[in-house]
């Protein structure tokens, strides 16, 4: 997540849609007032390396806790994050305040359920050595981070609240013209971040069975029917 007050933009990053890498290639943009929540060690220092500014400004203010809260963090080796990577809109709203949260323009990535589902079973399984079926999958927690990090990001009680969505199918012209309405001053060119776990890189069509498209549909029907998708 990154809140940018050079140029008054918001980046709502949802999971599986190059978040990552468009947070890698905003930060090139922001200034030492802006937000910019972790990344992985690797990724921020990747970030640094290609002129990005690493992680600042998220850290919370250790008076909002009481003194038994602060121990339950520090003794579980925890730091106390005000911003971070996949927050809500209804948290973030409310952590800015509404003079920021109404003037600063708001985007977000989407993707095709069924794609953006097989690309979080090949992450999320990727160094097991006897990797769950998709069918077990799908009735794993993993799909509730799915939701939680996806249509939880971008709508409150399920409008939606940014000013653009992007599509991963158009990313680079979505992102082109994000870049034309903040007026930014060079494209927003995306390093490579997490690609190299997958092996088998066909097509979802040609990795689900009908019944697995068809749960699929289900599960995400609240985001199908908001941004039009279809299999």
């Amino acid at each position: 997540m990154i809140v940018c007050h050079k140029y008054k933009f918001i980046f709502l990053k949802t999971s599986k849609t190059a978040g990552s890498s468009i947070e890698m290639a905003l930060s090139r943009f922001c200034g030492p007032d802006d937000i910019i929540t972790p990344l992985s060690e690797e990724e921020d220092a990747l970030r640094v390396k290609q002129g990005g500014v690493a992680p600042q400004n998220y850290l919370e203010y250790p008076f909002r806790y009481k003194p038994s809260q602060l121990w339950k963090f520090i003794s579980r080796g925890k730091s106390l994050r005000r911003f971070y990577n996949h927050i809500p809109a209804r948290k973030l709203k409310r952590r800015l305040g509404k003079d920021i949260w109404d003037s600063y323009y708001k985007f977000c990535v989407v993707r095709d359920p069924w794609d953006r589902t097989i690309s979080q079973y090949y992450w999320r399984l990727r160094n097991e050595d006897q990797p769950m079926s998709i069918d077990k999958f799908l009735d794993s927690r993993h799909i509730d981070s799915l939701i939680r990090k996806g249509i939880g990001v971008y709508t409150i009680d399920g409008k939606i609240v940014v000013d653009k969505i992007c599509r991963y199918e158009n990313l680079e012209q979505h992102l082109e013209e994000v870049r034309n309405e903040l007026g930014l001053p060079e494209p927003i060119s995306l390093p490579q971040a997490k690609a190299t776990f997958r092996k088998d890189k066909r097509h979802y069509s040609e990795v689900l069975s009908e019944h697995q498209k068809e749960k699929i549909r289900v599960i995400f029907s609240d985001e199908i029917k908001l941004l039009g998708y279809e299999y």
